[in-house]
């Protein structure tokens, strides 16, 4: 049984997703675990060891057919690829949208069981005595006096657990003694666990389970072992979790077993049992489909709207690169109604550079680049006088950490809080009321003083004042690896030939205070940081007379008098700070002027637009949100991301996608082998993915795919955030990034993926990447042809089938959906 039993614990350790610490949070799909499986498999898997249910209320679809979102073509469609098919007809689907289906019960545990049978939650009690723990093992700094981390999680845990009186004081009388007997390594305890537990084929859904019953802190460890698997190494601290949860669930059943056992047999029975798909799950999934074709449909149609041509020959003002982000998609649109020579790009936000960079003073690497890759370049921050501001800049943030703890520690917290606590006084008043400094109050209407007060404060985000230090490559970045990747980056973004006398390369970051989720609104292409260093580098490459010598070979030619500007986009103020001296080629400052006063009626027109999708978002609260230290929706950073589209920018200039679509630019023609478009389909895609995903898990499954209330939060070893006084880490997105307190900011809707490319290409690619495939077969992502035109086209099935689609018919007017 040893090697079924182990098979089984590592099956669901790959059942869990991973969850970065907040220092660098990134997005990540909740069902990672099950791309394999499809949708419906996912959500009979989930009923059964959680109790949830992988959609909204019916009532919600049913909100939409009385709205004329959702008419009857889509239902019709929706059960045409429905395994329903034959067995219901459209009348049958709307009677069953009037019906919800009754709540799921999760199957019980061991700790389930026993808490029924001696009224004592012990539940409740596994999960405060781990949660204890392990926020002091994984503590990042935050603790004053961290667990050991000697010898593993499982090790340290037998330490703390045999100490440990509270499970004795509330009943579980001897736990300290079993756990001392138990074995030493985490294989052998869940190995005789299983044993005693009498577990036989059932052992998979049930190791789930109970990981699943850890909430963040399985995914805490789930991280630990993904990042040693891109590294080719061991990591077995989310096995060991599974070892400790089975632990407690062996403890409580010798303590039990009389009482529980006949229950238990049903329960073992029921999880050895295949996962099955029954009726609701199918209805469910039929009407999200139905759903996510009113989207496609009313996209189709805009994406058929007649435009005027894009002028040719014309060299434009300014080009403009700015990240896939759905944020971007906003400002783009908004930049380019500014001036009719300005053109924009959009692209990964780490621009190509795969970088781990290590900031000034610091010795702590920073990965900026996307979570699935690993850095290729080394960067660092310098300054003009190197050693002696490191070596202030260190001794500066030294003497911060030490009064940090000075203020917390157990004893001198008292004596601060009494001798120190009026002069906060000041501050608190002005934080609470909003004024910054000099007595102005802050919440005023959008002006160019408050926007250069944004505009430092996106300076102290990134690091440093503007023109002082300067992200560089490591030296042993030679010339030739340089020149590579220029043109690498240059031909991805399709910006090959018609340079602008001005190229912005703009990352971008959020300035906000007092929010532990603030890297969750940074750029996950940069791994959960803001995009300066990314863009700043880059605008270093294409300026070097070297490099362009090299692309010059290569047929690349950017003209002598083009400057590449590096810039930073703030997504809470929508100001764009330009490192304008950073090049090494000269900017004029007229010119300048002219583009500063582009960037701000662009900021002025976004903020206008983002406003009105916020709450209480006056014009200038947009501005005020970023620097209040109350402020639960700073932004609602990618909330309503329902589409990505891989295309030229002629397909979309002009076209309101509400800021709900990542826009890639991609020209297929210029894609020599398909190169470019392979690499699109296996990161940007994915990456979209796991964003879109992670949105739909926090709004249908809140419970355990979301991290909760804002307002519940208390911070945990620096890594993440748990409600309350303990518990469980939270993991997700909080309630009030998908929820304004009225009604949903996002539609649970899967991703539509559309390309410009031809179809045997994108077959080929999907073939080669069966993982990535597997996300399209298993009903994930929806994947769609745009033709020459622009237009939808082809709609992928399943197996690298494809049928024909013409759903641009109907035609909706920019804006209207």
């Amino acid at each position: 049984m040893g090697a079924s039993v182990l098979a089984a614990a590592e099956a669901a350790v790959q059942a869990i997703p991973p969850a970065w610490p907040l220092a660098a949070t990134v997005a990540v799909n909740p069902f990672l675990g099950q791309a394999t499986q499809t949708m419906d498999q996912t959500a009979a898997r989930l009923g059964r060891i959680a109790g949830l249910r992988l959609a909204l209320p019916r009532r919600h679809v049913a909100d939409k057919i009385a709205e004329g979102v959702v008419v009857d073509a889509d239902l019709i469609a929706a059960l045409r690829t429905s395994p329903l098919l034959g067995r219901m007809s459209l009348s049958d689907v709307k009677a069953a949208i009037a019906v919800e289906p009754q709540a799921v019960a999760a199957l019980p545990t061991v700790a389930d069981l026993a808490a029924r049978a001696t009224g004592q939650d012990w539940p409740g009690l596994i999960a405060d005595r781990i949660g204890a723990f392990a926020a002091g093992y994984f503590d990042e700094g935050q603790a004053l006096w961290a667990a050991s981390r000697r010898n593993g999680l499982y090790a340290a845990w037998r330490a703390f657990a045999t100490h440990d009186l509270t499970p004795d004081i509330l009943g579980l009388n001897g736990f300290g003694s079993h756990v001392a007997d138990t074995p030493e390594t985490a294989q052998a305890a869940i190995e005789r666990a299983a044993a005693t537990l009498r577990l036989q084929g059932e052992h998979g859904t049930y190791f789930h389970q109970l990981l699943l019953t850890l909430g963040g802190w399985a995914q805490c460890a789930r991280h630990l072992q993904f990042k040693a698997d891109l590294e080719g190494d061991t990591e077995t601290t989310a096995l060991e979790f599974l070892a400790i949860r089975l632990v407690f669930e062996e403890v409580l059943y010798l303590r039990t077993a009389s009482a529980i056992d006949g229950d238990w047999q049903a329960v073992r029975t029921a999880h050895a049992a295949p996962v099955s798909v029954d009726r609701d799950h199918l209805i469910d999934d039929l009407l999200l489909t139905a759903t996510e074709r009113a989207a496609q449909r009313r996209l189709a149609g805009l994406l058929a709207t007649p435009r005027p041509a894009e002028a040719a020959g014309e060299r434009p003002r300014l080009q403009a690169a700015f990240c896939i982000d759905v944020r971007s998609e906003v400002f783009r649109r908004s930049l380019e109604s500014v001036d009719p020579g300005i053109r924009t790009l959009g692209f990964a936000g780490f621009f190509g550079l795969g970088v781990s960079h290590r900031g000034f003073a610091s010795d702590v690497p920073e990965l900026r680049l996307p979570v699935l890759l690993k850095p290729s370049a080394f960067s660092c921050t310098e300054a003009g006088d190197t050693a002696d501001a490191d070596r202030n800049a260190r001794f500066t943030a030294r003497a911060v950490r030490a009064w940090g703890r000075f203020k917390l520690a157990a004893v001198s917290s008292f004596a601060f809080v009494e001798a120190m606590g009026p002069i906060y006084a000041a501050k608190l008043l002005r934080d609470s009321l909003g004024f910054i400094g000099g007595g102005r109050p802050h919440r005023v209407t959008p002006d160019k003083v408050t926007l250069e007060k944004a505009k430092l404060d996106m300076a102290k985000l990134v690091g440093a004042k503007l023109g002082g230090a300067k992200p560089c490559f490591s030296p042993s970045l030679d010339l030739d690896r340089r020149a590579v990747i220029a043109e690498t980056v240059l031909r991805a973004m399709s910006l090959t030939e018609g340079f602008a006398r001005h190229v912005l390369i703009a990352g971008h970051g959020a300035n906000v205070v007092n929010n532990p989720f603030a890297s969750s609104l940074q750029c996950g292409a940069c791994g959960g940081h803001a995009g300066d260093v990314n863009a700043r580098l880059l605008a270093d490459l294409l300026n070097d007379d070297a490099v362009r010598d090299r692309l010059a070979e290569n047929g690349i030619h950017i003209p002598d008098d083009t400057v590449v500007l590096a810039g930073l986009h703030d997504t809470t103020t929508d100001r764009v700070t330009v490192f304008a001296n950073d090049p090494v080629r000269q900017v004029r400052p007229e010119d300048l002027a002219v583009l500063d006063e582009w960037l701000w009626q662009a900021g002025q027109r976004t903020r206008a637009e983002r406003a009105a999708r916020l709450p209480s978002g006056a014009s200038g609260g947009v501005l005020r949100r970023s620097r209040d230290w109350a402020e639960v929706r700073p932004e609602l950073g990618l909330a309503g991301c329902n589409a990505f589209i891989a295309a030229p920018r002629a397909r979309t200039a002009g076209l309101s996608l509400d800021g709900k679509a990542f826009l890639h630019d991609y020209r297929w023609e210029q894609d020599d082998g398909f190169r470019i478009l392979e690499l699109i389909l296996t990161a940007p895609v994915v990456v979209a993915s796991w964003i879109s995903l992670q949105y739909f898990g926090s709004v249908v499954a809140p419970s355990h795919f979301g991290s909760g209330n804002k307002l519940l939060h208390n911070v945990v070893g620096g890594m993440g955030v748990v409600e309350g006084n303990g518990g469980n880490l939270r993991a997700g997105l909080p309630w009030q990034s998908v929820h304004d307190g009225a009604a949903y900011v996002h539609e649970p809707l899967r991703l539509t993926v559309l390309i410009e490319a031809p179809r045997q290409a994108v077959a080929d690619i999907l073939q080669r990447h069966p993982e990535v495939q597997a996300l399209f077969d298993n009903g994930w992502l929806h994947l769609l042809l745009l033709d020459e035109h622009g237009h939808v086209a082809w709609r992928y099935a399943r197996n690298v089938i494809w049928t024909e689609e013409n759903m641009a018919a109907e035609t909706v007017a920019p804006g209207a959906h």
